[in-house]
């Protein structure tokens, strides 16, 4: 039997007169209070077997965290054909110089939320994933078991199939679902059963009791941070103080006004509980706890001092190294999400830390997907932990002194605050120097300097200082410049760069990006006015392919103006002069010959609305009635203290678990309008890190609803400028805007506010003339197959190169459509590159390629340019779209009509 030590805290509950709503981190059910239901088993269906076999996994590569830690990168295809990346930490449990341990909050405390990159680096773990799962709107406290050094800070819930992972202090693993067995004794020899050791308020299953704390006694150690034990209990509580094991403190039918001190507890009593306290404890009398862990399938007692760790989780995943039938029901959990899942190897040998990501490079992983991966990758038993935007994992780099993101979680570089994490810590001495790492950036732009120091690792894989090493640096060819202790990449490429230092080297690949790598260029403003004087920011982002995003130096770029007379310096776009008769300008920015444009016309960003002096309307609106909410203009706070603003308001509490949105709408059905063509918007917003969507709707002048997206996640406080690009959502316009509005969407709910303000002022549009369309011709165009002319509103035209069909695809030299419709095109000999302006467009293709990049972003196509008769061809159906004409073709008479 274990003492009392510092006690775990379950998860918490919000309890109504009806309902008891659940809300978990990853996991929502709301069930009836007295229903008595419990949870349904989903069960594993035979297809599950054949779906195993159509999928795959492919080991793209490992380093050494520690001595006994590996992290290893795997990609998973699905049954569909869709990838996904996961990320493991295989830790050798044999290896004495490394364990597992779990982490708690902030200071090891719960009611307290950390990130698990604070964690790690607060606890000095090497690496680190996000543990188990809590409810969002509560104090902060595990629903299951938490053990730490032999010490049982958290107890198991009285819940169903909610499984747990331990790993004994001789380095065995274990994954049981577990209950909790305990008592307290008083001097008298009475006693009575404890419920368990810091849990928030729960609804229990199986137990016959409505909630956690009615008629129960509970202890609360120092692990527990708050005063309130817990919140929301439905219950008044009658609390006793032991120190030392000696009652120095009662309070009947109120908590103590005071945190629990270290080497204390508290222990927390209910109805029969309290009226055993009444009747058996006095002050300066002795008490004891003694409690126990016991296996729910075999009914052996586990000693939590005999653990070196355990941490709860959910539904068990993998048994015998199948996927198993979970044990809870996990409707909740269902989609693509980001996972994080803990298992062992058959042997027992290791343990195995999973994080699945879902970002820009990853579409994430249902459950069953997860059992399948970890079933292939050699998890003998395994069990699922708080996934979405929980998921987190954090590793310390070979000869890196700190821990880092190992990859982005669903809202980038933001880590979610969770109550506990599951940490793997090196417990080996110094050791002498092994061997040396570059360290560094292994991905450069053109014109970027980049950062490099040599840095050493012992015998153990442990960091050790290599300060007093000054390298020689050399590249195994020209891609980087070398001078000194300064490398600088001047040509796209892979290089070797290699650090010497005496007879000891290291080496490191460096990839210098081209044009080749990237997906996307983009500038800040995507237009500006066409007049003399104007200046404008326009640093520039590259895109990669892989989605990573890249400031590009501006000795990077070269600039071309058309048009107008300007400069480019420190990252703004001054126009000097205008041509004569110019309606629209470009600025066209490359990198290594990838391009983006900003459009310059007669207009220019104007203040479209300011809530200075509404005339209109302006009220909250739902999709749910029990969301609440409020939209008015009021005075601003921070930098727009001195300006109105509308402000909007939200309580989606009564909502739980539906898509809600809370809307800010404007002159009631009607909108706002938008006189004019716009290409961007730009808004002021106040967030409030609610993680929900903010969005805006808008109806065009053909009736078309338009939904657009201002942010994905609102992970921001305080005032922020969002620009949004309008040229992609096809407006016509004149348009209304109708409203603007917070969504919360059912998946992953708990992982977001549900109540919270956003502010908007100062809504800005741009509206060039006409998008820079103005002037251009209109008309429609008549071309046949094999014919040297074509037939422009009526009038036959003589052509110089008649249309080709081939692969039933028609090919045109690009000037006679120029010619018909307006716009002008370049030729690069050199990059065999045809580069095309019209209007508010900038197209470029490059001949054998079936890439195009337009406004600044690579898309694919089904063919690509040719080169015939010394003439340069392009795909007439889609240039002519791209360029926003519409093109027809008649099989009968091999005719191909553009109408503009």
């Amino acid at each position: 039997m274990a003492r009392q030590g510092k006690a775990l805290k379950s998860n918490q509950t919000t309890v109504g007169k009806k309902w008891l709503i659940v809300t978990l981190a990853g996991v929502i059910w709301v069930s009836p209070v007295l229903s008595g239901s419990l949870p349904v088993i989903d069960k594993l269906s035979p297809a599950s077997v054949a779906y195993a076999a159509t999928t795959s996994v492919k080991k793209l590569g490992e380093e050494i965290i520690t001595s006994g830690a590996v992290l290893m990168k795997y990609q998973y295809t699905n049954s569909t054909g869709a990838k996904s990346l996961a990320n493991v930490v295989r830790v050798d449990l044999n290896n004495p110089y490394v364990k597992l341990d779990v982490m708690a909050g902030k200071g090891n405390q719960f009611t307290t939320r950390q990130s698990t990159g604070g964690m790690a680096k607060e606890h000095g773990a090497v690496a680190a994933i996000n543990g188990d799962f809590f409810i969002t709107n509560r104090e902060g406290a595990p629903m299951g078991p938490q053990v730490s050094n032999g010490d049982l800070m958290s107890s198991p819930s009285a819940l169903k199939g909610m499984y747990a992972f331990a790993v004994t202090k001789d380095g065995k693993p274990i994954l049981d679902e577990f209950a909790f067995s305990g008592s307290i004794t008083a001097e008298n020899g009475a006693t009575f059963p404890l419920a368990g050791i810091n849990k928030t308020a729960y609804n229990p299953e199986g137990t016959g009791s409505t909630f956690s704390h009615v008629n129960a006694a509970y202890l609360y150690t120092s692990a527990w941070k708050a005063i309130d034990r817990p919140l929301n209990s439905s219950t008044t509580p009658t609390e006793v103080m032991v120190t030392d094991g000696v009652i120095t403190d009662i309070s009947v039918m109120a908590g103590l006004p005071t945190a629990v001190p270290e080497g204390s507890y508290v222990l927390r009593t209910h109805g029969a509980a309290a009226e055993f306290v009444k009747n058996n404890l006095e002050v300066g009398q002795k008490l004891t706890a003694d409690y126990t862990l016991v296996s729910k399938k075999s009914g052996q007692k586990l000693d939590p001092s005999s653990l070196q760790m355990m941490i709860g989780g959910h539904t068990i995943l993998v048994d015998n190294g199948k996927a198993a039938s979970f044990s809870r029901n996990v409707n909740d959990l269902g989609g693509t999400r980001a996972r994080t899942a803990v298992g062992y190897s058959k042997d027992g040998r290791y343990a195995y830390l999973i994080a699945t990501e879902r970002n820009d490079g990853s579409t994430g992983m249902t459950l069953q997907q997860l059992q399948d991966f970890m079933s292939k990758i050699g998890v003998w038993k395994g069990m699922n932990l708080d996934g979405g935007g929980s998921t987190t994992m954090v590793n310390r780099p070979l000869a890196e002194m700190n821990t880092e993101l190992t990859f982005p979680t669903e809202y980038g570089t933001t880590q979610r605050s969770v109550v506990n994490a599951l940490g793997v810590f090196s417990t080996a001495p110094k050791g002498n120097l092994k061997g040396l790492k570059v360290s560094g950036s292994s991905t450069l732009l053109i014109g970027q300097t980049g950062s490099y120091e040599l840095k050493g690792y012992d015998t153990y894989y442990n960091p050790i200082d290599a300060g007093s090493i000054k390298p020689t640096w050399k590249s195994s060819n020209g891609n980087l410049a070398i001078n000194g202790q300064s490398i600088k990449a001047v040509k796209p490429g892979t290089s070797t760069l290699t650090a010497v230092s005496g007879s000891t080297k290291a080496t490191m690949q460096v990839n210098v990006l081209g044009a080749d790598d990237l997906a996307a260029l983009t500038t800040a403003v995507s237009s500006a006015p066409l007049q003399a004087g104007t200046s404008v920011s326009v640093p520039v982002t590259a895109v990669t392919r892989s989605g990573q995003s890249l400031e590009v130096p501006s000795s990077a770029l070269k600039w071309e103006f058309i048009g107008f007379k300007g400069s480019v310096k420190d990252g703004r776009l001054t126009v000097t002069s205008v041509n004569s008769n110019t309606k629209v300008g470009y600025a066209i920015a490359r990198y290594d010959g990838f391009s983006t444009v900003v459009i310059l016309s007669a207009a220019g960003e104007s203040t479209w609305e300011n809530f200075e002096n509404v005339s209109y309307p302006i009220k909250f609106t739902t999709n749910v009635p029990a969301v609440t909410g409020t939209a008015s203009i009021v005075k601003g706070s921070g930098s727009h203290a001195d300006s109105k603003v509308l402000k909007l308001t939200y309580d989606m509490t009564g909502g739980l678990g539906q898509k809600m949105y809370a809307y800010a709408e404007f002159n009631g059905t009607t909108g706002k309008t938008i006189p004019a063509q716009a290409t961007s918007m730009a808004i002021d917003v106040e967030g409030d890190s609610s993680l929900n969507w903010l969005r805006a709707e808008l109806k065009d002048n053909n009736g078309k609803t338009v939904y657009v997206d201002l942010a994905k996640a609102i992970d921001w406080t305080g005032w922020k400028t969002l620009n949004i690009d309008l040229t992609g959502y096809n407006i016509a316009f004149p348009a209304q805007l109708k409203r603007m509005y917070v969504v919360n969407v059912d998946e992953g709910q708990d992982e977001r506010a549900l109540t919270g303000s956003v502010s908007f002022d100062d809504i800005r549009f741009t509206m060039p003339a006409v998008a820079g369309n103005e002037g251009l011709p209109t008309g429609k165009a008549v071309m046949t197959i094999g014919q040297k002319s074509l037939v422009l509103n009526g009038s036959k035209v003589a052509i110089d190169s008649a249309p080709i069909l081939k692969n039933g695809t028609t090919y045109v030299p690009i000037k006679h459509v120029l010619d018909a419709f307006g716009g002008q095109a370049t030729w690069n000999q050199s990059a065999q590159r045809v580069g095309v302006l019209r209007g508010g467009m900038l197209l470029e293709l490059t001949v054998g390629k079936k890439e195009f990049i337009l406004n600044g972003k690579r898309h694919s196509a089904a063919v690509a340019p040719m080169v015939q008769g010394g003439r340069t061809l392009v795909p007439l159906r889609l240039v002519s779209e791209q360029l926003g004409l519409k093109v027809k073709w008649d099989k009968n008479t091999k005719t191909v009509t553009i109408e503009s």
